[in-house]
């Protein structure tokens, strides 16, 4: 997109609405980095003019400030949907894949539906309508920005409910990523089946 979009607004979104769309719908993922579960991904559309302050790149939030901010954007959303891809999808399709087929479920759930969607990142392919890749987008727009936080929030939850499933992992604390003390847990107790993602690496 244009070097110009330096804030996370709605600016992105302006100017596909000048451009005759009517509904836009801004997606992202979380957890394509983690060894362990599934990744994430939300859609939403949010009214026009909306402001949420605060709201930017949800990688560069607090867990607080995310908190928060999932409960604005789902009380002021004209509509979103969070989904997920599972581990065995991501063995079997991989993690880039997964991500999509998960945002693409997010986006299916969306009510009105879209008549474009401004994808994260610099891949959009298979989506039932127009589908712009927007590199950086979860800090540039503020619909990318918002499904970031709901994706990445929604995680973090099941996340909790893997670490009351698995206490002696520490998926609370280091939410499936490659720590060192995720990969001593790996060591020391194994890869848990339908946990863990196979096709990554899980020993150093």
């Amino acid at each position: 997109m244009k070097s110009e979009y330096i804030a996370c607004d709605s600016s992105v979104e302006e100017e596909y609405y000048a451009r005759g769309y009517n509904v836009i719908a801004g997606t992202d993922e979380a957890g394509r980095g983690p060894l362990a579960g599934r990744v994430y991904a939300a859609a939403c559309v949010l009214p026009r003019w909306l402001e949420l302050p605060g709201l930017c790149d949800s990688k560069k939030l607090t867990e607080r400030a995310r908190e928060r901010l999932f409960d604005a954007i789902t009380s002021s959303a004209l509509t979103y949907g969070i989904a997920y891809a599972t581990v065995e999808e991501i063995d079997t399709l991989n993690i880039l894949n997964s991500a999509l087929l998960a945002m693409r479920r997010a986006v299916e759930m969306l009510d009105p539906v879209p008549d474009l969607v401004l994808v994260d990142g610099n891949i959009s392919r298979g989506f039932a309508m127009p589908a712009v890749p927007i590199v950086g987008g979860d800090a540039i727009s503020l619909s990318i920005a918002a499904a970031s936080v709901l994706a990445k929030v929604a995680r973090d939850r099941y996340c909790a409910e893997l670490d009351e499933m698995y206490p002696d992992y520490g998926f609370k604390k280091h939410k499936g990523y490659p720590t060192k003390a995720h990969y001593d847990a790996i060591a020391r107790l194994g890869p848990i089946a339908g946990v863990h993602r196979t096709s990554f690496k899980l020993y150093r």
